[in-house]
């Protein structure tokens, strides 16, 4: 079987007598790491190394003579025949076989593998020889199915984070964008993959973005946080600038370093951060505002009629014996006075903390605001609760503001007929609901300066780890719903 080879071989003149050829043709073939597998025209094997025993599992004075098909499973005899009978024909001495250089063996055992092959032909006295060089490449593919799949799970991850994930080349131009940086910027994968990462940035911070990326390049260090005070501003694809949470990471690669930025929209927060100041510097002026307000009602009110008492007082004392018919319209004028005064008393204390609140309870104390509300402002307000219902402190006094706040805000602004009160208590929390028939608002418009009402809800329910919506449209009223966890909650 290797007397067409053999002639071949004592052409190159190695020096070995031709009549050793062949054994050392035979040594260098099952020397060989690859199997190779030669058959003649009837696809009938007639050369088999020690390689394609070891790879097939078919000794080989078991598979010499037998048809090629043997080695190949059922589904794809017919169609390698086919091709061997072509590549017969063309000319060509080798080439690849297979789709993607991938064809499929089958061991001695009924198993099928893959193989990555080569064929090549040669004519000789007796016929075609076709020559098949292949080598098992199970391990291979098994390692690239892990890698396949751990590429998979790793862009599933990536896809499923909360956080937008951006990482960049050398160069800056973006190389990984996951499903939450398209959320937040708007852009999608195919639009920003290959772009510069300054589409991303405000015009102004472009330039010393850049320097930055150099100078952490530069550090070493693997990463972290970015901007001041860990806040930086991204750009949407609409234009818009918003704020982010930030940090950065270098990785070094054999295609050169790799930048990966994770990134939160802090938007909601530093809206909120921003709220809170305001509200704490309106708040600390209404305080002012408000112990102004006192100081002038106590001067006005009670010092004047206390003066005014005191002159009176003097009067009397001066005039009793020589004027006794004179004293007595003039002690009623004092008694008349005092009446007044003790009721600018608890006026004044009312505004500063209901007394109703702390001597009857809650309830007593919330019917008692209702109705001073309707009779003020003319809204029909109705009361829906629990009179059973009582709350212990903070709980009770964060419960009557918020409704105090509510309907003076419904008084000032809502033009309404009628409001609802709700309040009662489900779980270990108490719901309370606000409702009026005004011309409600749209909640998204920007907020009035020194317009307080609203937020000071929030932060009041906030401050008991509570939650306050507001829902409201232009026409269709307004609706405040506030519910407030009463187990282990204290005010800061």
């Amino acid at each position: 079987m290797f007397a067409p080879l053999k002639k071949s071989l004592t052409a190159l003149d190695l020096g070995t007598d031709p009549g050793n050829a062949a054994a050392l043709l035979a040594g260098l073939l099952d020397s060989a790491m690859d199997a190779i597998v030669t058959v003649d025209q009837e696809q009938k094997i007639v050369l088999y190394n020690r390689a394609a025993e070891k790879v097939f599992g078919w000794p080989r004075d078991q598979i010499l003579r037998q048809p090629l098909e043997k080695l190949i499973p059922q589904r794809f005899r017919a169609t390698h025949a086919e091709h061997v009978h072509k590549f017969g024909t063309t000319g060509v001495t080798s080439r690849r076989m297979g789709t993607l250089n991938v064809i499929y063996g089958l061991r001695a055992s009924g198993e099928e593998f893959p193989i990555d092959a080569s064929i090549s032909q040669l004519d000789t006295p007796q016929g075609k020889l076709y020559t098949v060089i292949l080598r098992d490449i199970s391990l291979r593919l098994q390692a690239e199915e892990r890698h396949a799949r751990l590429a998979a799970r790793l862009s599933g991850l990536l896809d499923s984070a909360m956080d937008a994930i951006i990482t960049v080349d050398d160069s800056q131009r973006i190389v990984l964008y996951n499903r939450a940086a398209e959320k937040i910027f708007g852009w999608t994968t195919e639009e920003a993959l290959g772009q510069p990462l300054s589409k991303l940035m405000p015009e102004r911070f472009r330039g010393g973005h850049g320097a930055y990326v150099q100078r952490f390049g530069s550090t070493g260090v693997t990463s972290r946080r970015m901007g001041d005070n860990t806040v930086v501003y991204g750009r949407r694809a609409d234009g818009e600038e918003f704020p982010m949470e930030a940090s950065i990471s270098q990785l070094k690669t054999a295609d050169g370093k790799l930048y990966t930025v994770i990134l939160r929209d802090v938007t909601e927060r530093v809206r909120a951060q921003e709220e809170r100041t305001a509200f704490a510097a309106a708040a600390h002026a209404i305080r002012e505002e408000e112990k102004t307000r006192v100081a002038r009602e106590l001067h006005d009110e009670l010092a004047q009629s206390l003066t005014a008492l005191k002159m009176d007082t003097i009067w009397v004392r001066d005039n009793a014996a020589e004027s006794p018919h004179a004293v007595t319209p003039k002690l009623a004028e004092m008694l008349a006075m005092l009446d007044r005064a003790v009721a600018s008393t608890r006026r004044i204390a009312a505004d500063l903390r209901p007394l109703m609140l702390d001597d009857l309870g809650l309830m007593p104390a919330i019917e008692w605001l209702v109705s001073n509300f309707s009779q003020r402002s003319g809204v029909a307000t109705t009361l829906k609760a629990d009179e059973e219902l009582e709350l212990r402190e903070p709980f009770a006094t964060a419960v009557f503001r918020i409704v105090q706040e509510s309907l003076v805000n419904v008084g000032k602004h809502a033009a309404a007929t009628e409001a609802t009160v709700s309040i009662e208590q489900v779980g270990d929390a108490v719901e309370l609901v606000v409702q009026d028939n005004g011309k409600g608002f749209v909640t998204s418009a920007p907020r009035k300066p020194q317009s307080l009402g609203l937020m000071g809800l929030r932060e009041r329910a906030q401050l008991l780890k509570g939650t306050c919506s507001i829902d409201s449209a232009p026409g269709e009223g307004t609706r405040v719903s506030v519910r407030i966890p009463m187990d282990g909650v204290t005010l800061p």
